[in-house]
């Protein structure tokens, strides 16, 4: 089946409209707790928002339909989205919801669900959802005296604070450190500085003044290029930047200059080898990772186990075959040692460790290996199936031809905007360019 509603991250679309209306979450909060509803006991969901505008209106509307549906409310207010996976274990939930688009402009907001072990929800899963949303019919609702109550929780934050500096490995604290941290105007815009310096760090903070309309506006893991000119103005040892619901991180070097989601699992995963803590003999990421990468963990005598783009198909894919690093390129880092999704301050404070405890700087230690050229270029599209044309296609087998097996080729729709991604890298730079700006334009055709 074709989902309707939910995509690579959840339920994700324009704020006040389509599927993020106040009347299609209710429908969801409602779909939501039929199926997770079971048993005599009272349910109990908690859930936490970004700084986005449009959060309160759609945390109004999930509240109306769990409690509808009967189930308990716990309102976390603004969390990074791992702390509500964390928290939902902790509480003893049956449901954590995190409200977020993510990395997405502030016009966007999403929704995603966690089970009651903090892991998101599998397709078929959400396919259920799907179903009940769009057939309210099959939606038994609670009685009069079932209805279910909503509270705010107060100290969540602190709750997450505590939890993300219990996972710092280091010896001793961050004392010395001047990290310039970027928390994009979003849902760690508290949490991740105190953390932080509460481990000793001398803090400067940048991105952290949310106004409800300003979240990952030209600033956090989309936008390093703020952090990189900081840490360069103010000399600090690291810049940490972390997007919108803080599940994903980009690192900056003393030097200003940008430490990607390879380079950040990279050097988890050798750390970890050599500590005799790595799980699955290497790690796994997506299909957008570096060939670069690839080559460095071989040389390592790590594997690199590939999935498709979406942080959950890598989670899936360490639960099932046994690793506990894995992540994306774009700073998904996912330790489950610890956590049971992207965690951006985690994996900082596994990087800090590793400067802190080498006595090197960020340019030494988090630098292992040279990428190879990378170019990545969105096509926008309004409808449609560009993908499928006939010329297109024949594009894309001419490139794949072109790159032999010096490079790879990776063309896909994007799972959260009207985009199609096409990414092209090989050893060759100059040949990489004009394939990724070929294909771009054969697509652009088949587009309009």
């Amino acid at each position: 089946m074709t989902r309707k509603y939910f995509g690579t991250d959840g339920v994700r679309g324009r704020a006040n409209a389509g599927s993020m209306s106040a009347d299609v979450v209710m429908k969801i909060g409602m779909a939501v707790g039929q199926i997770y509803r079971k048993g005599g006991h009272r349910h109990r969901v908690v859930i936490g928002k970004d700084t986005r505008l449009s959060g309160y209106m759609i945390e109004q509307a999930l509240t109306a339909g769990l409690l509808a549906s009967g189930m308990d409310v716990f309102l976390l207010g603004p969390v990074p989205t791992p702390a509500v996976a964390m928290l939902t274990r902790s509480m003893r939930a049956d449901l954590g919801v995190m409200i977020s688009a993510s990395h997405n402009p502030f016009a966007d907001n999403g929704i995603k669900i966690f089970g009651p072990d903090g892991y998101k929800l599998s397709d078929d899963q959400e396919l259920k959802i799907e179903d009940l949303i769009d057939n309210p019919g099959k939606v038994t609702l609670a009685g009069p005296s079932e209805i279910g109550r909503a509270k705010r929780i107060e100290d969540a934050g602190a709750r997450y604070i505590e939890f993300a500096k219990r996972t710092y490995p280091g010896e001793g604290n961050l004392s010395g450190m001047r990290i310039v941290i970027d928390t994009a105007n979003g849902a760690a815009y508290k949490t991740a500085p105190t953390a932080l310096w509460e481990l000793g760090a001398e803090i400067i903070e940048i991105g952290n003044d949310p106004n409800g309309t300003n979240i990952n506006e030209k600033c956090g893991s989309t936008h390093p290029e703020v952090m990189c000119e900081k840490v360069r103005e103010l000399r600090a040892d690291i810049g940490i930047a972390l997007d919108g619901d803080a599940d994903r991180v980009i690192i900056a070097d003393e030097k200003g200059r940008v430490i990607d989601g390879d380079q950040i699992m990279a050097l988890v995963a050798t750390s970890w080898a050599q500590r005799g803590m790595l799980k699955g003999g290497g790690l796994v990421a997506t299909i957008m990772s570096n060939l670069g990468l690839e080559r460095y963990l071989d040389s390592q005598k790590l594997t690199l186990a590939r999935t498709k783009v979406g942080d959950r198909y890598v989670v899936e894919h360490m639960r099932a075959h046994g690793f506990n690093v894995g992540g994306e390129q774009s700073g998904h880092i996912v330790l489950s040692d610890y956590a049971t999704t992207g965690d951006g301050l985690l994996a900082a404070l596994q990087v800090l460790a590793e400067v802190v405890g080498s006595g090197k700087p960020v340019s030494e230690v988090c630098n292992l290996f040279t990428p190879l050229p990378q170019i990545l270029k969105n096509v926008k599209f309004k409808g449609g199936s560009p993908l499928d044309d006939s010329q297109v296609k024949s594009a894309i087998r001419d490139a794949e031809a072109r790159l032999g097996n010096q490079g790879r080729l990776v063309i896909r729709p994007s799972g959260t905007e009207p985009l199609i991604r096409v990414m092209a890298e090989g050893d060759d730079g100059k040949l990489v360019a004009t394939i990724v700006d070929d294909l771009c334009g054969v697509i652009s055709k088949a587009a309009a």
